[in-house]
């Protein structure tokens, strides 16, 4: 049987803060979150099921270990299909609602047209997600509740980071269907295993992107950069290197460490959680070089 907890204000945001800030670097899983409201479970024409295929299922666990590595986590709980926290905040289908619309929205981009906003319009299969017209004020209700929290808490953990040691990279961490890593082709011998998303190279310094690309591949783990994900709104809001504010967008195919069909973990999502935390020591120690002025020689 279906079923989903209701969310409550509280229970939006998931931040986990290490005892003490010991690296420039803060950890995101904006679409790991589980929680499902009732009011917007009686609202969708699709079962749970479908709505949970959006999920970046179990992301927030493979990379939990950051703050025992003196880095800020946060992941959100609200779900995807609910609100995305991974769009700008009124990137919208104006069909979609009923009533008069706070402002203008940003309905001209192509996730909007595939019906991928700040709030989805139709689940992971491509079926609709509501049964009719949603009311209008259900777009501020869902920004004060969801999007602003997960994003003013994200920024004052970067610009904290920032002030502390003068430079911040932000991880995002993200997952992607099997069918999304084979790029279009049915040989599986062609998976991808990781996509890297740095923006085409504006998102971060590509030291980061390159020492990620290693870390994967010496593990015997596909990569590419950018295709089929270079970022969306996060590595675009977050990610100016030029002020030394850098981010870094991590796709990890589903089926290494779960299964998709059934939802459930696979045996080996615990290698799969200790390769991330290899990988954020990784980052850790180029973000020191990359970030904190050089120490000064002792004096002989």
């Amino acid at each position: 049987m279906d079923f989903a907890p209701v969310l409550t204000e509280h229970e939006s945001l998931d931040c986990r803060l290490p005892a003490r800030q010991t690296v420039p670097v803060v950890v995101a899983s904006p679409h790991s979150g589980s929680i499902y409201p009732a009011s917007f479970l009686e609202q969708a024409a699709v079962p749970l099921s479908a709505l949970r295929r959006a999920e970046d299922a179990f992301v927030d666990e493979l990379f939990a270990a950051a703050p025992s590595l003196g880095m800020p986590f946060i992941a959100a709980r609200f779900p995807r299909s609910y609100v995305d926290a991974n769009r700008e905040p009124y990137e919208l289908d104006p069909a979609m609602f009923e009533g008069p619309l706070p402002r203008p929205l940003n309905h001209r981009t192509t996730r909007v047209a595939a019906g991928l906003g700040m709030i989805p319009r139709v689940a992971a299969s491509g079926e609709a997600i509501y049964r009719g017209r949603v009311p209008s004020e259900t777009i501020e209700h869902r920004l004060d509740s969801c999007w602003r929290p997960y994003h003013r808490t994200l920024s004052l953990l970067v610009e904290q980071t920032y002030s502390s040691f003068g430079g911040a990279l932000l991880i995002d961490a993200h997952s992607m269907p099997s069918s999304a890593s084979t790029l279009g082709t049915r040989d599986r011998s062609q998976q991808v295993d990781i996509v890297l998303g740095d923006n085409h190279g504006e998102a971060c310094a590509p030291e980061f992107t390159a020492a990620a690309e290693r870390w994967f591949r010496a593990r015997g783990l596909r990569v590419l950069r950018n295709q089929p994900y270079a970022g969306g709104f996060t590595t675009q809001r977050y990610g100016r290197p030029a002020l030394a504010r850098h981010t870094l967008q991590i796709e990890i195919n589903r089926s290494l460490y779960m299964d998709e069909a059934r939802h459930e973990r696979l045996p080996v999502v615990g290698v799969v959680a200790r390769i991330m935390s290899g990988l954020l020591e990784t980052m850790a120690e180029q973000a020191r070089e990359t970030l904190l002025p050089p120490r000064p020689l002792a004096a002989e």
